[in-house]
This record gives C-alpha cells, sequence and structure tokens, in this order.
C-alpha cells in the first residue's frame, strides 16, 4: 500500500514539474538563438493614474510626472512658486 502511495505522488510532482515547464514564459528564442525578452513586457504602459486627493506640496509627491499632474489638474498646490508649469524644481529627488 505504501508503494502505490508513494508511486502517486511521485507522478503528481512529475505531473507538476511538466505542467509548468510547458506552460507560456516571458522570454522567447530570438532568431540568433538567444533569449529575448518579450516586446509586451519591454514597454510598460505609459499612461499614469493619479488622481487629485488634497496633497499639495512636492515633499507628499513620488515622481516628477506626478506632480506635473497635481499642478495641471488639481486645485490648490503649492509646487510650482514661479508658475512656470515645472513643479518641484528645487526638489533633488527627481
Amino acid at each position: 500500500m505504501k508503494k502505490i502511495l508513494l508511486f502517486a505522488i511521485a507522478i503528481a510532482i512529475g505531473w507538476s514539474i511538466y505542467h509548468n515547464d510547458i506552460g507560456p514564459k516571458n522570454a522567447y528564442m530570438g532568431a540568433e538563438g538567444t533569449p529575448t525578452v518579450a516586446k509586451s513586457s519591454q514597454h510598460p504602459s505609459k499612461k499614469e493614474s493619479f488622481t487629485c486627493d488634497g496633497r499639495q506640496h512636492c515633499s507628499q509627491m513620488t515622481s516628477r510626472a506626478e506632480a506635473k499632474f497635481f499642478v495641471q489638474n488639481c486645485p490648490d498646490t503649492k509646487m510650482d512658486g514661479d508658475h512656470d508649469g515645472i513643479p518641484c524644481e528645487n526638489d533633488s529627488r527627481f
């Protein structure tokens, strides 16, 4: 009985490994035979999804793109002191 149980477990493990190895991959073999990353994962979506949530200062932003979105789309921001359209000019993080 133990032999049958061990045999069944071995088959289940083997099937699992086999099934995972034949699934879709993120890379494919290029013409030269070298693995290449699929183009869909190479260029992430450029569309940012920011929302006005009451933040007003550069210290509350995580990127310059986010700060620019807030200055252009949200009320009462305090990130463009000289009103030239470029937010957080003196913030060294960006």
